[in-house]
């Protein structure tokens, strides 16, 4: 037999489609899987692996870190796929023709409604992600559209399918204005053209009980009236202590024929713009929550009093924030994290973030990062080392847990793109996104005193092949990611 490109040898194969593990041979030729073997193989390169697992790449369906430095903290957490499907982009081919210089990990887009429905009121389209932010502290752009805008925004969506959008993003929690028949006229669309939405929905009932509509009976509805598949983004951050009731009407819509999927990441604290409109004063005491649950990351302040939080709404309504939204450290709240994460079908995907800028000299190209030289969410840089220390801990069936973060992911997508059916799997035939691991040790390093901490026990990172992280460190030359569109 001729020598493969590569050999990861003797490691515990996990493959979550067949069922797989126990210790096997991977050959890797041309970007793909050429063999998974009881017998050893021969290769021009050999990845040792003994007493670790050998994994397919996490492909995260959440993630707003889509810079290089974002998206090499991610290959350092072991993700080979990543997406950002709940805020989108749009138009979404002028995203995918700015990637010219190369990228360490797959990516993709969905069609933003939020950025789509801001055209069509008359703003003009982001050129970069920190312009997008701070369009959702716009209020212009969750105005009440016409009829005709309302066909304007239909247009513009449906283009941005044609260019290859992999479904259509919402950001409802941020414009709970906008009527439920808009919601579901864009969900018609999506169905239509067999395609997924990701929703980040509007309040919970408990929390608004005036709102236009639940944010969970909402989602579920859609999917009822459509037939099409709706994806519920970060459910636990969304629902917090009503997640069981939420996740039981989620259940209840799947045993009666809908299509929807959810997905959690493994932490109690939340991030997003401190211009959103949950987050003024009025909407943080629904939800029990004081303006000190907000750290202001720019400047890494708690936030004192409804005053501050006033005047950085106002003056920088695209900063980020950390918002606490359960305690950690309280048996009762962890619990409701741990049943979450512990239900079954709950993807886990980060919704990881851009990384601010905190300190004079910060490129985004630069690797090792300066300790502390830029902030974001440790899930960015950690989410999925994370579960897997959790899941150590409570001891989860490790085969599981996997599952839910690379098969279910590729599952969702692969019925309108066909490149994830080549992902999620450690088969012949598919795409060489691979992870080595060590279970025993692999964990998070990332905190919220040292936001970019790369996490620990991923020794080897393969994308299409390429070995993006080797021997437990970053290659930073190594730019094998590709983009993902539809079809």
């Amino acid at each position: 037999m001729s020598a493969f490109d590569t050999v990861i040898r003797g490691g515990r194969v996990i493959d979550p489609e067949t069922g797989l593990d126990a210790v096997r041979d991977v050959g890797i030729e041309r970007g793909c899987v050429g063999a998974v073997s009881e017998e050893p193989l021969e290769g021009r390169t050999i990845v040792e692996a003994s007493g670790k697992v050998v994994l397919p790449g996490f492909v995260d369906l959440h993630s707003h870190a889509q810079s290089l430095a974002g998206r090499r903290l991610q290959a350092c957490d072991g993700v080979t796929t990543a997406f950002d499907l709940e805020a989108g982009r749009s138009p979404v081919a002028a995203s995918y023709d700015r990637e010219s210089d190369g990228s360490p990990i797959n990516f993709g887009f969905s069609a933003s409604w939020a950025l789509a429905r801001h055209r069509v009121l008359g703003g003009g389209a982001p050129r970069h992600l920190a312009d997008a932010l701070g369009v959702l502290g716009e209020r212009e752009w969750r105005g009440t559209l016409s009829a005709r805008q309302l066909g304007e925004l239909l247009d513009l969506l449906g283009r941005d399918l044609a260019d290859g959008a992999i479904g259509i993003g919402f950001l409802l929690g941020y414009a709970p204005e906008v009527p439920p028949e808009e919601y579901l006229a864009v969900s018609a669309l999506a169905a239509s053209r067999g395609v997924p939405t990701f929703t980040h929905c509007r309040e919970l009932v408990e929390v608004a009980p005036h709102g236009l509509a639940d944010g969970a009976e909402e989602i579920v509805r859609a999917a009822a009236e459509t037939g099409g598949l709706v994806h519920y983004c970060h459910v636990n951050s969304s629902a917090t202590r009503h997640v069981d009731r939420v996740l039981d009407l989620v259940d209840r819509c799947r045993r009666e024929g809908g299509r929807v999927t959810t997905e959690a990441y493994p932490y109690g604290y939340a991030s997003t713009v401190i211009g959103a409109a949950f987050l003024s004063a009025e909407g943080l005491r629904a939800r029990k929550l004081a303006p000190s649950s907000l750290t202001y990351l720019p400047t890494s302040e708690r936030v004192a009093d409804e005053v501050r939080l006033d005047q950085l709404r106002r003056e920088d309504p695209a900063g980020l924030v950390i918002l606490d939204f359960l305690d950690e450290a309280d048996p009762t709240e962890r619990s409701v994290l741990l049943g979450t994460l512990a239900r079954p079908d709950v993807i886990v995907a980060s919704d990881a973030m851009p990384l601010v800028s905190i300190r004079d000299g910060f490129r985004d190209d630069t690797w090792p990062l300066p300790p502390r030289a830029a902030v974001t969410h440790p899930r960015t840089a950690g989410c999925f080392s994370r579960m897997l220390r959790m899941a150590r801990e409570e001891g989860w069936p490790l085969a599981e847990v996997v599952r839910r973060c690379t098969l279910m992911p590729a599952q969702l997508l692969e019925g309108s793109c066909a490149a994830m059916r080549g992902k999620g799997r450690v088969k012949v035939g598919c795409d060489a996104d691979l992870v080595v691991l060590d279970p025993a040790t692999v964990s998070d390093e990332a905190s919220r005193e040292d936001t970019t901490r790369v996490s620990s026990g991923i020794s080897e990172v393969l994308v299409a092949g390429v070995r993006v992280v080797a021997e437990g460190q970053l290659v930073p030359q190594a730019r094998p990611g590709r983009p993902v569109r539809a079809g």
